[in-house]
Order: structure tokens, then C-alpha cells, then sequence
């Protein structure tokens, strides 16, 4: 069924991270610009090599590509594989990218325990690339919950302010908790078919009634990680207390790991159960993006406010993931892509404020594009992005996911709408707050418009907003054989 093959482009891409954090364990603390050296051509290394991933990729087939297979426990029928498809394409080129901006943002505004933070931020790298990339349910719950590690201590060390210790504590204990119960069904799957990996598992068929379970299973961890209304407390404190570029790599990537969570397993192997349970996703969803993005209009913390919005968009993604039809599936993984770049300048741009005011209070925000009207301009595209401003990739996300929704349930798609609509309200707001009227922080004598580092870093970010918002092909021919054939799974 797979093939041996030792050196692949996947390969590479997933080990570089892990090489980079044994070089640093070598290089002494004190050699700082040192490591931020080594750590930025690790990421950039990773990169291109993901990128060469994507320009091998072959588009017209749904089968898994780079597939190699190393023995681990061949007695207890265990395999080390790891492939990818169109599904996971995008995950791993988002997570090797946005790793990247994470260190650059970083570069400056991290003054202790450099080599320490570094070294974690390639252990997510490593652990995401793995998570989208291995073909065994259990190694993917070992690289999920492995994600957890570096994220906490990024949280409860490098975190912002006086409550980063409950925050990180919040974070692990809400998201262990809901994937203990994915490890019980993972073992009743195990001892039921005997192994664990993908394909033996989508084409076993379990009995209805035991779907139901399995499915409630993962269900509770997905659900925690996107994360979905009432599972979602733990969200906005991580955000607050983060560093900025932990806030961006949360948004960007961890939230996107319950999505992805729900594509590979909860659809394929437990289809009778995804339809029984779409109503219970869907009205969940419809409360996620309505009250969100409600209680995003009454928030004071500039975090805070992008984080119920993502809350708001991961709504529209589960929505359009449970609508069970391509557009909504295509939807929601364009969504996805398209939240992990906007969200993620979005946070860079509160960053960019808190390293110079040292406040994320709103208040204390106006007429900005005055004095710094620079910034303005990229914080209003990201604005506007966040809305789903037609040209932008937000918009094709967005869209497909309501065309999706449309063919099965013409008053979902009016709840759903309802949410666009208060997405605006709560992006307008906030950007007319933030950037008119008089300069109330009188008490500062100097005010910096962006440098030239955060220029560069958001230079990308709005180049790749616009090519997935006019050009979406270039990333939905990838995506399409591998969703057609997870819908003749389903059905």
C-alpha cells in the first residue's frame, strides 16, 4: 500500500525544525543574535523546502503524495507514516511560513531567554508539520497534544502580563481534558480493527451506534481547539497574555488544528454520525458567529476584540465543513487559510501599538492615522480583509461557505449572513476608534510610524491576501480531488 522512500521533499520539511533546535541546544545563551540567526534560516530553509513540496504536488490525484513509511512497533502493526494530500497541503506552507513572521516579530520585543523561546517556536514547527503530515490516527494525537508543550510555556514565560500563568494554565488543562476522551476512542478503534492508520480506519465501516460514541469523542477535542462556543473560555485569556508572535501562531495555525481535526477523521470514518450530529454543529456555530461577534462589540482590549472575532470565523468554517457538499467544504479550508493570514497581521498590528504605548486599551487609541499613517494603511486593509471586502481571500472563503450552506438550508444561511454583516460593524468600529479624532496619547513625545522590519513583515501578509482574494484557483486545484474523494467516503 506504501511505498519506502527515505528522502523526500516532506522529509526535509519535517525534520529541518527538529535540526534547528538540536543546533541550538548547542550554542551558548549569551550568543543571542547568534541564535536568532540560526533560528530564521532554519524557518526560511523550512520554507522553501514546503514550497518545493507544493511545486511537486500533483493535483490531479486524491492518493496521498511523499508517502514514506519507517518501521516503529511493526509487532503491535505501528508504522511511522507520513504523506500529505490537498487537505494538509496548505497547512504545512501556512505553518512554515507564519513561523517565519513569528521570529521576525519577535526580533526585538523578546529580551529574555532568546535561545529558550526559539527553540520552542521550532518545536511547534516541527510538531504542526508533523500533525498535518502523518498518516496514523495515533501519531497524529501524540504531535496534537505535543503541540500543547511549547505553547504553554510560550504563554506562561514570554507572556505580556501579570495573569500569563493562569492564562497558560487555562489553555493546557481545557484542551488536555477534551482530547483525553480522543485517546479512549483511538484505543476502542485500535483494539476493535487493529491499527491505527488512515485507510484501513475510513474504509472499516463501524456500526451506527458505536459512531455515535466515537464521534462525541473527538468531537469534544476538535471542538475545544477551534475553538466552538460554549468551548471556548479558555480562547480570549490565552490571547491576552500572549506575546505577539504567540497570539499570531494560535490564530494562525492552533485554532485550524480542530478543523483539519474534523476533515481527516470525524467525516471520513464516522459519516453516519457527522449527518446525525450537522444540526447540533450547525446551531452551535450559528450561536458561535452571532454571539461572538455581539461580544466583540463590547470589548475593551484590542486582543480580546480579535479574538471573539476568530471565533466568529471558526463559526462560519465548522458551518461550512458540516454542509457536507464541496463549495462549503472548499469554503471552509479557503476560510481557514485566509484566517490564519489576516488574523494573524491583525495581532501584529496590536503588537505593533503595545511595543510602542504599552497599552492595549482602546481608549487610549485615537487618531492614530495622523501620526502614524502608515500603520493606518495596513491595519485598514486588514480591516477590510476581516470582513470579507470583495478582492480579498476572505471573500472566496466566505462565499463558498455560504453557496455550500445555501443547497441545504436557506434560514441557516440567513443566521450565517447575520454575522458577516456584525463582522463589519465590530471591524469599522474598531479601526474608526483606533485611527480618527484627536490624539488623545498627548503625553508621548515621539511617535514612530512602522519600521522597516515590520514593513517587510507585513508586505507579505497583504501580497498573499490579495493573490488568494483575485486568483483563488492557484489554491483550490490542489485542494479539489482530495475533497471529492473524502465526499464518496461520506456517502
Amino acid at each position: 500500500m506504501y511505498s519506502i522512500e527515505f528522502v523526500n521533499p516532506l522529509v526535509i520539511t519535517a525534520l529541518l525544525p527538529l535540526i534547528g533546535v538540536i543546533i541550538l541546544l548547542f550554542i551558548g545563551k549569551s550568543r543571542e543574535f547568534l541564535c536568532r540567526q540560526i533560528a530564521l534560516w532554519f524557518a526560511c530553509i523550512t520554507f522553501i523546502s514546503s514550497l518545493f513540496v507544493w511545486l511537486q504536488f500533483d493535483s490531479s490525484t486524491s492518493n496521498f503524495q511523499f508517502v514514506s513509511t519507517f518501521l516503529w512497533f511493526p509487532y503491535l502493526n505501528f508504522y511511522y507514516i507520513i504523506g500529505i494530500d490537498g487537505i494538509s497541503l496548505f497547512f504545512i506552507l501556512l505553518t512554515a511560513f507564519l513561523i517565519i513572521i513569528c521570529i521576525l516579530i519577535s526580533w526585538s520585543s523578546v529580551t529574555f531567554n532568546i535561545k529558550d523561546y526559539l527553540i520552542c517556536f521550532l518545536l511547534l514547527e516541527f510538531f504542526l508539520i508533523q500533525v498535518f503530515s502523518v498518516l496514523d490516527i495515533l501519531l497524529f494525537y501524540i504531535y496534537f497534544e505535543s503541540v500543547l508543550i511549547p505553547m504553554f510555556l510560550i504563554i506562561g514565560i514570554w507572556g505580556s502580563r501579570q495573569r500569563k500563568i493562569r492564562a497558560a494554565y487555562q489553555f493546557f488543562l481545557y484542551t488536555l481534558i477534551g482530547s483525553l476522551l480522543m485517546l479512549l476512542a483511538i484505543l476502542i478503534i485500535y483494539f476493535q480493527i487493529g491499527s491505527t492508520d488512515f485507510h484501513i480506519l475510513w474504509y472499516s465501516g463501524f456500526k451506527e451506534s458505536k459512531q455515535l460514541i466515537l464521534w462525541l469523542a473527538f468531537f469534544a477535542s476538535f471542538a475545544i481547539k477551534i475553538p466552538m462556543i460554549p468551548f471556548h473560555i479558555w480562547l480570549p485569556e490565552a490571547h491576552a497574555e500572549a506575546p505577539t508572535a504567540g497570539s499570531v501562531i494560535l490564530a494562525g495555525i492552533l485554532l485550524k488544528m480542530g478543523g483539519y481535526g474534523f476533515l481527516r477523521f470525524s467525516l471520513p470514518m464516522f459519516p453516519w454520525a457527522s449527518m446525525y450530529f450537522s444540526p447540533l454543529i450547525f446551531t452551535l456555530s450559528v450561536i458561535a458567529v452571532i454571539y461572538a461577534s455581539l461580544t466583540t462589540l463590547r470589548q475593551v482590549d484590542l486582543k480580546k476584540i480579535i479574538a471573539y472575532s476568530s471565533v466568529s470565523h471558526m463559526g462560519f468554517v465548522t458551518i461550512g465543513i458540516f454542509s457536507l457538499n464541496l463549495q462549503g467544504l472548499e469554503g471552509s479550508i479557503f476560510l481557514m487559510l485566509s484566517h490564519g493570514l489576516v488574523s494573524s497581521a491583525l495581532f501584529f498590528c496590536v503588537g505593533v501599538l503595545y511595543d510602542r504605548y504599552k497599552t492595549r486599551i482602546i481608549k487610549y487609541y485615537t487618531g492614530l492615522v495622523q501620526v502614524m499613517p502608515l500603520f493606518g494603511v495596513f491595519f485598514l486593509f486588514f480591516t477590510f480583509s476581516n470582513i470579507g471586502f470583495p478582492g480579498t481571500s476572505s471573500f472566496v472563503g466566505e462565499i463558498l461557505v455560504l453557496l455550500g450552506v445555501f443547497q441545504i438550508n436557506t434560514v441557516l444561511t440567513f443566521f450565517s449572513s447575520i454575522g458577516m454583516i456584525l463582522g463589519a460593524a465590530y471591524s469599522i468600529w474598531l479601526f474608526n476608534r483606533i485611527s480618527f479624532g484627536s490624539v488623545k496619547l498627548n503625553y508621548l513625545e515621539i511617535y514612530q510610524d512602522i519600521s522597516r522590519r515590520e514593513f517587510f513583515i507585513l508586505v507579505p501578509l497583504t501580497l498573499l491576501v490579495i493573490w488568494m482574494g483575485v486568483y483563488p484557483n492557484s489554491f483550490l486545484n490542489d485542494i479539489h480531488c482530495s475533497l471529492f474523494n473524502l465526499l464518496e467516503l461520506i456517502f
